[in-house]
């Protein structure tokens, strides 16, 4: 298929009988091919789809035939319900969807089915009429065993068209929406009169928004041969499409080709083979990478065939995306999913991109890491000064890449968050040196030894997670200190760094990668930077173990959402409060306020609730709470009951969970210690809480009570942070109440494992005619002696 043309041309092309057979099996043809799109390339990322305003969708045999081929599979399609004693067809999932995808866009669709309509059609009639006969034959009414002859296609599709199309018409009637049939054959795109004549109709229904229902004329053409894995079986194989849609969507110039089977798209070997997996995206070329199994119980092309039209589609111009139309996956709307760019079946595209894909990054960080995780405590450590090292030698280059994304910046916010310089990498690499001490002792640490019996000991030792998938916004500094914390723990690492930060992340990891390289796992940190979408990482659940999101709690909401298979490690909100005691020393009441709102305001360990008790208003204490945070120029919201309190007050509260993540706060009045727990439990999301008292009675009692992940005394809620743990890092915090909970640095980033070491113990051998007994004694736990850690100074 040309690329472009100035002019219709015709082109003798030989195609072979698997892309010829849809519209005349068995034969070579002449095939006049148009004008080509007014943009002749095809979308190279599945996000271009988006773009996409010509459809044509392909329900292939499998989508539409009953799996005894006789009829439609009205179960998939549609949904019959009873109503005033009219069955009414409602439009259930695949069509129902064509409407929501409809917007905006015109879409054919190419359909299958005649022949399997016509073939129930002809069967009822065969059987009824031989029952009649042998009835009157016999005197009796018994049905004697009745053999139905061979079915011919043509006469099947004769049979079945008409029936096929008014069931398409009474379900796009449901929608006030009108279809038009379209019967071709070979000649309508062999004889190029005939060609234009059907160019011509086409466009017309388009513009008069009436859907086109295409098929090929099987009651004229030639009978397909059976399928080779159905012979001798009395069925009608149903005529296959592919090759049609392929030459209507170049032909209409459409942006896309959706092609419909019952498989999830394209498998490297046969589907339901050991180790066949599902290709994301597939490129001219590779043909030869894979192993095509037998071709569907129905249809003739088989996935072979549907390769090779999409690849003949995707030369003339028009995207093609192979999935399941029987079973949709991800969210249950196959077409929708697709249009809006989701990963869903193969999509086939010309460029192929210099890198490795997403799914091949995930795998060698998965075959390096277990190599990490192999690797002695001692050898880790290296690892990670030598990065510390490396951070604080090429500081040049690192900031030079930092102030690129920096120029780029729209925001001071957002400068804020980008902005590294030599005193923060240096803090950095004092981190890093720390998390690399503290890996000595954390992969392998024995945590329980049990004597289960005579010569039989179990132990429980600390193992890696996995995969970890480190999603970060703006903030550079964090790829360094996850990878350290990653490998420190043995941990596979992806990182997904917002793009605002792509110069700063991409020599962040290249140093990475070098430190990693001095024993040879360079592989087991990838930094993600292709244009894949967060959702699609997500549904990674075979390979991933663990999503760590670190950003807002926008971001935390939406991976928590895309992550069905995948648990994720975090906050969903940083809705921190400060509660002054009746006892409270003014001096730090002040100092530990200001830090806590405005120290770094943005931060989900800010101060967003400032609760007052009682007996603080109208006190010298709360005017300068009050004149501190006018001079800062922090927005003040009043709480209802704070409100009540006064004649003129702040605006008042929309919510009492709101978190401002910027220099606003908002203050209420409680009358008692329990009373600001109570209310901390109600509205607060469980991260980070203060109290600010001198009576170390209630102190302790509010430390005890209060159901946080960090819960503080006399100090900011902004020493919720690793680093300032003494965690050399975190890879974030949690406020979840399962494995990990506040700033998780190396500790969180492991699981445990069961060795037992026996001598040819049974079960058998501890029944009550076995000649062993239990005896779980407790033995004392001794840690290996780690080696002296290598490069551990800056210099």
């Amino acid at each position: 298929a040309p690329q472009s043309f100035s002019a219709p041309i015709s082109v003798s092309i030989s195609l072979s009988p698997c892309l010829a057979h849809a519209v005349a099996p068995n034969c070579v043809f002449f095939l006049t091919v148009g004008l080509a799109r007014a943009n002749s390339n095809s979308f190279t990322h599945r996000g271009e789809l988006r773009k996409a305003k010509r459809i044509v969708v392909k329900l292939g045999s499998a989508v539409v035939t009953r799996g005894d081929e006789c009829g439609l599979a009205l179960g998939r399609c549609l949904e019959a319900c009873v109503f005033n004693n009219c069955l009414l067809i409602v439009v259930y999932s695949l069509l129902q969807e064509y409407f929501k995808c409809n917007q905006g866009r015109e879409m054919m669709i190419v359909t299958s089915g005649a022949v399997a309509f016509g073939k129930q059609r002809l069967r009822h009639e065969i059987l009824l009429s031989q029952s009649v006969r042998q009835a009157l034959h016999s005197g009796q009414n018994q049905i004697k065993d009745m053999s139905v002859p061979v079915l011919e296609a043509r006469a099947c599709a004769a049979a079945g068209q008409s029936g096929l199309m008014a069931l398409y018409e009474a379900m796009f009637t449901q929608y006030s929406t009108c279809t038009a049939q379209v019967l071709v054959t070979n000649l309508d795109f062999h004889d190029d009169q005939k060609r234009r004549n059907l160019n011509s109709t086409l466009q017309e229904l388009l513009r008069m928004n009436i859907v086109p229902i295409i098929n090929t004329n099987d009651a004229v053409v030639p009978p397909p041969e059976p399928n080779s894995d159905l012979q001798g079986v009395n069925v009608i194989s149903i005529k296959d499409n592919d090759s049609l849609a392929a030459r209507l969507a170049v032909e209409m110039k459409a942006d896309l080709l959706i092609a419909l089977s019952d498989v999830e798209g394209l498998y490297d070997s046969p589907p339901g083979t050991d180790d066949a997996k599902l290709i994301d995206i597939f490129y001219p070329g590779d043909q030869l990478s894979i192993t095509y199994g037998t071709k569907s119980r129905v249809g003739i092309g088989g996935m072979e065939a549907k390769v090779k039209a999409a690849l003949w589609a995707l030369q003339g111009g028009t995207s093609v995306v192979i999935a399941n139309g029987t079973h949709p996956k991800v969210t249950g709307h196959v077409i929708t999913d697709i249009v809006e760019g989701k990963k869903v079946g193969t999509f086939f595209s010309e460029v192929k991109p210099a890198g490795p894909t997403m799914e091949q990054q995930t795998e060698m960080a998965r075959n390096s890491g277990r190599t990490l995780a192999a690797l002695h405590p001692e050898q880790r450590g290296e690892i990670i000064c030598h990065l510390a090292n490396l951070l604080v030698e090429k500081k040049e280059e690192i900031l030079a890449a930092n102030k690129m994304d920096m120029d780029l910046a729209l925001s001071s916010a957002l400068l804020n968050r980008l902005s590294l310089s030599p005193a923060k990498l240096n803090s950095l690499a004092i981190g890093l040196r720390q998390i690399a001490l503290a890996s000595q002792d954390s992969v392998g640490r024995v945590l329980r030894r049990t004597r289960v019996a005579h010569n039989l000991e179990l132990e429980q030792i600390t193992v890696p997670i996995g995969v970890l998938l480190v999603i970060f916004e703006a903030r550079p500094d964090c790829l360094p200190q996850v990878s350290a914390l990653a490998i420190a723990s043995g941990n596979a690492l992806l990182a997904k760094g917002g793009k605002e930060a792509a110069n700063t992340n991409r020599i962040l990891h290249e140093l990475t990668q070098e430190a990693l390289d001095i024993h040879g796992v360079k592989e087991a940190v990838q930094l993600v930077s292709t244009r894949e979408e967060v959702e699609d990482l997500c549904r990674l659940d075979e390979m991933i173990d663990l999503i760590i999101p670190r950003g807002s709690s926008q971001l935390v909401k939406n991976i928590q959402s895309a992550a069905k298979g995948i648990p994720v490690l975090g906050h969903s909100e940083g809705i921190c409060h400060v509660y002054i005691d009746s006892e409270a020393a003014i001096d730090k009441v002040i100092k530990i306020v200001r830090d806590s709102k405005c120290d770094y305001p943005a931060a989900c360990n800010a101060m967003e609730t400032l609760l007052v008790h009682r007996d603080i208003l109208r006190t010298p204490l709360f005017d300068q709470i009050i004149d501190m945070l006018r001079t800062e120029q922090v927005k003040i919201h009043a709480g209802p009951r704070f409100a009540s309190n006064l004649t003129f007050s702040p605006s008042e509260v929309k919510s009492l969970r709101t978190e401002y993540g910027d220099l606003e706060c908002c203050i209420e009045v409680v009358d008692s210690m329990q009373e600001a727990i109570d209310h901390i439990h109600r509205y607060g999301s469980s991260h980070t809480d203060v109290i600010v008292t001198e009576n170390e009675d209630t102190a302790e009692r509010f430390l005890q009570q209060l159901d946080s992940a960090c819960v503080f005394w006399n100090v900011s809620s902004r020493f919720a942070d690793g680093y300032r743990f003494g965690l050399g890092a975190e890879v974030g915090i949690s406020t979840a109440r399962i494995h990990a909970r506040g700033p998780v640095g190396l500790e969180g980033l492991l699981t445990t494992k069961w060795v037992l070491r026996g001598d040819g113990h049974t079960a058998a051998d501890f029944s009550e005619q076995g000649t062993m007994e239990y005896l779980h004694d407790n033995l004392p736990v001794t840690q290996p002696q780690p080696r002296q850690i290598a490069a551990q100074s800056e210099e």
